[in-house]
């Protein structure tokens, strides 16, 4: 399985300024058999940077997208605008949850609706520093795993990437707040278990699983060491060339 380095750009870059990243990135990087290397710009920037991305080397994916193909929702990109431009979309980001309250049933219906048009969604899953606290950790997981796959078919499950985002450990720079690979490995051994319960052992172990939450350079070699884990889902570190290029750098190590 390949090792998956996804970078989230957020609310970052104008169309200008996501074009100069690209091409210094593509400059960077060499051509990766078993890494996946992927980029998620603004919707804005993604169409032009579909003309200038070299996708032997970098795919990319789009922050988020509406579930219906089309009709009267203003202000909506809907995935089959997305397909031939975007290789994936994130799906059910914590900030797309908890800032834009998006629920399981839209998280569900826009995983469906990115297979529906050949774009794989990477489906995020994380609980709050609150739920943790509480010992809900486990019931949330499998509520966001289940309720994010409800329309996904056993044969299309090969189609999903699947990240634990945990909402307490996103954006933190205090070691406290890091997430260790031991609470990475019991979430990331969760997560398989609900795929194999409900698609059984086999299929299940063809998912990728990621890690996503502060992750830089100093500690995504722990981090992509943790059984099970399959990538890392960077969010300020992608948006600084030297550090995304480590982390990638890093995985090549890992990977040998």
């Amino acid at each position: 399985m390949k090792t998956y380095i996804v970078g989230n750009w957020k609310l970052n870059f104008t169309v200008g300024e996501a074009s100069i990243y690209l091409h210094k990135l593509l400059k960077a990087l060499p051509n990766y058999r078993d890494i996946e290397v992927v980029v998620a710009p603004s919707t804005i920037a993604l169409q032009p940077l579909s003309l200038q991305v070299d996708r032997h080397k970098i795919k990319l994916a789009a922050q988020n997208a509406f579930y219906r193909d089309y009709g009267a929702f203003t202000g909506e990109t809907s995935f089959s605008q997305l397909r031939g431009i975007a290789d994936y979309t994130i799906v059910g980001h914590s900030e797309r949850r908890y800032i834009f309250g998006e629920n399981d049933k839209m998280i569900e219906k826009k995983v469906a609706a990115a297979i529906r048009n050949k774009i794989t969604p990477i489906l995020c899953v994380g609980e709050t520093e609150s739920e943790r606290s509480f010992g809900e950790t486990a019931d949330v997981i499998r509520d966001q795993v289940i309720g994010g796959l409800t329309d996904v078919a056993d044969d299309d499950l090969d189609k999903v990437v699947i990240a634990y985002e945990p909402v307490w450990a996103i954006s933190s720079t205090k070691a406290a707040k890091l997430a260790t690979p031991d609470e990475i490995a019991e979430v990331v051994a969760l997560i398989r278990k609900t795929l194999a319960d409900t698609y059984g052992k086999e299929v299940a172990e063809k998912v990728p699983v990621l890690f996503g939450g502060s992750v830089n350079p100093s500690n995504a070699g722990a981090y992509l060491t943790v059984p099970g884990v399959n990538g890392l889902l960077v969010g300020g570190s992608s948006l600084i060339l030297s550090e995304f290029t480590d982390i990638i750098e890093v995985a090549k190590r890992v990977r040998s």
